[in-house]
């Protein structure tokens, strides 16, 4: 558990740095900074999985508890997760150039080293890495190869993961004391408004992005479902990431405002249906009674963010939007 004890140190160093806004040290530290602990130890644990046994199945179940941990925070655009292109090397996706699996085949079929060396790995295309990479190492897919590179690629993928995992924990609450010490001399922050809109806006584009992709790409269009491109069809996920991360933008929506009734309840209905769908594909958008369900899944999303902004928005007195200093 070094990443929790690291993260608990430096929280206290945030403590320190003077009166926070109390629904931004919750957001912080109810969701945000356990988040990235638990995603940090579960990579952790990923890598000492792949360098004790490299193969597929022994592999699947600790990258399936990554994701999980993953997909709950991985509306959360700010702070280090932001740098050298982490969150997007986390899990790139969608893809529809197949760029990540090319980039794959290059590497199994070129120079060695570039795997071994785990600097010269970091540096390579972010569709290739992460979550999304290491899935097509260890479910059926197109990359071509032998066990035994399979085996280099899939070490150096999870030793990657470990390592942008254990950054964006450790470097987590400096940001978190930016978040709250908002004022002049703040960097990215002017206001206590400007770092609750910062974590609102996580929220509200979050849903927007889970219903116009995870829910919008696989849904197509009546005359054109298209199944295939849902996320994660591979290892299963499709729907699990959807429950997941409407999980971790209630909880942070909650947590700015616990006191909004009528988001609890438009999450807890999307929720419901979410895991009332039994389709962890979403392969039902196909058929007409399948892709009602989603439709209607994809309604309650849209529903939840509309919760979000007219009754947290106005309670705040905040709306979604950029930062002053972020040079939009």
């Amino acid at each position: 558990m070094a990443a929790i004890a690291l993260i608990r140190a430096a929280a206290l160093v945030a403590l320190m740095s003077g009166p926070a806004a109390a629904d931004v040290a919750e957001a912080i530290d109810d969701v945000i900074t356990p988040a990235y602990a638990r995603l940090a130890d579960a990579a952790s644990s990923l890598d000492a999985a792949a360098q004790h046994d490299c193969s597929a199945p022994a592999m699947q179940a600790p990258f399936q508890k990554v994701w999980d941990a993953w997909a709950y925070i991985d509306f959360l655009r700010i702070g280090p997760v932001e740098e050298d292109g982490r969150a997007l090397a986390m899990a790139f996706w969608p893809d529809p150039k197949f760029s990540g699996l090319r980039t794959q085949q290059a590497l199994i079929a070129g120079d060695p080293g570039v795997i071994a060396d785990p600097s010269r790995f970091a540096e390579v295309s972010v569709a290739a890495r992460g979550l999304a990479g290491l899935e097509r190492l260890l479910y059926p897919s197109q990359v071509a190869g032998d066990e035994t590179a399979f085996c280099a690629l899939r070490r150096a993928t999870a030793a990657d993961l470990d390592r942008m995992t254990l950054a964006i924990a450790a470097e987590w609450p400096a940001h978190a004391v930016l978040l709250q010490a908002p004022g002049d001399a703040n960097p990215s922050y002017l206001s206590r408004d400007e770092a609750r809109q910062a974590l609102f806006t996580q929220v509200v584009t979050g849903l927007t992005s889970l219903a116009d992709t995870r829910l919008g790409r696989p849904l197509g269009t009546f005359q054109k479902p298209r199944p295939e491109r849902a996320e994660a069809i591979a290892s299963g996920r499709s729907l699990r990431n959807i429950t997941l991360s409407l999980t971790g933008m209630r909880d942070l929506a909650l947590a700015l405002h616990p006191d909004a009734p009528q988001t609890r309840a438009a999450f807890d209905r999307a929720l419901s249906l979410s895991i009332d769908l039994d389709d962890p594909v979403l392969a039902g958008v196909a058929n007409p009674q399948g892709r009602l369900k989603v439709e209607i899944l994809q309604q309650a999303v849209e529903a939840a963010r509309a919760a979000v902004e007219a009754e947290i928005g106005t309670a705040l007195g905040i709306s979604t939007g950029f930062n002053s200093k972020d040079g939009d």
